[in-house]
């Protein structure tokens, strides 16, 4: 497995197609989040903003190998493996990103609540900030691992479905990545600071069943 973790970041660092999304996610921030603003009502929308760049660079780490390769990849260390590489290297990217993402916001944004009259600590809610984040990166991963090859091969299909599955995350109530979100924001106008751990485990649940479906599809498909 550790070969293959370092196979596919190798691939999806020299594919440089990684950049698009990671831009995206920039301009987002640079839209989104000014110095000054209330720290966690900044760190709701950095984590927001990540679950569809996660899933996108899940796509991308899925679609980086020619089928003749993925096939090669497959036939030397099984297909679910290599699968599960792609899913794993997709989220340390996501992860990795959104965790620079939060020091950063952290540090610029004002540690206020929503109407700037109450101190809001900024080390516990970039603690916050942060489990926000990796529950918005996993459920991301979540969605592109159910909108792309094995699931769905045509890119007419699977990026519209990528789009409105990373869409309803966001928006559907009872999803993690609302609650968390919605968490950080809440804590702003009170000022309190979240912990929005069930939201993180909930989302890796939720990936832990999507990978598990797409593997194993992938085992059955390369059979």
């Amino acid at each position: 497995m550790t070969a293959l973790l370092r196979y596919h970041a190798a691939l999806l660092v020299r594919s440089q197609r990684w950049l698009p999304p990671v831009i995206l996610y920039a301009a987002f921030l640079a839209v989104g989040v000014q110095s000054g603003q209330p720290v966690l009502d900044s760190l709701g929308y950095t984590a927001a903003a990540l679950l569809p760049v996660s899933a996108w660079l899940m796509r991308i780490c899925v679609t980086n190998e020619p089928p003749a390769a993925r096939s090669c990849t497959g036939a030397a260390a099984g297909p679910g493996c290599a699968h599960l590489a792609c899913v794993l290297v997709a989220f340390a990217a996501a992860a990795l990103l959104g965790t620079a993402a939060t020091i950063l916001v952290t540090f610029i944004s004002a540690p206020t609540s929503t109407d700037h009259q109450t101190r809001v600590e900024a080390l516990p809610a970039g603690g916050a900030g942060l489990l926000a984040v990796l529950a918005c990166a996993l459920l991301g991963t979540a969605v592109g691992a159910l909108t792309t090859w094995p699931l769905l091969r045509s890119p007419g299909r699977a990026v519209p479905a990528l789009l409105l599955g990373a869409l309803l995350a966001l928006v559907v109530a009872g999803s993690p990545a609302r609650v968390a979100v919605s968490a950080l924001v809440d804590g702003s106008r009170h000022a309190t600071v979240p912990v929005p751990v069930l939201p993180l485990l909930a989302a890796g649940l939720l990936t832990a069943a999507a990978t598990a479906v797409a593997c194993a599809l992938t085992r059955r498909r390369s059979a």
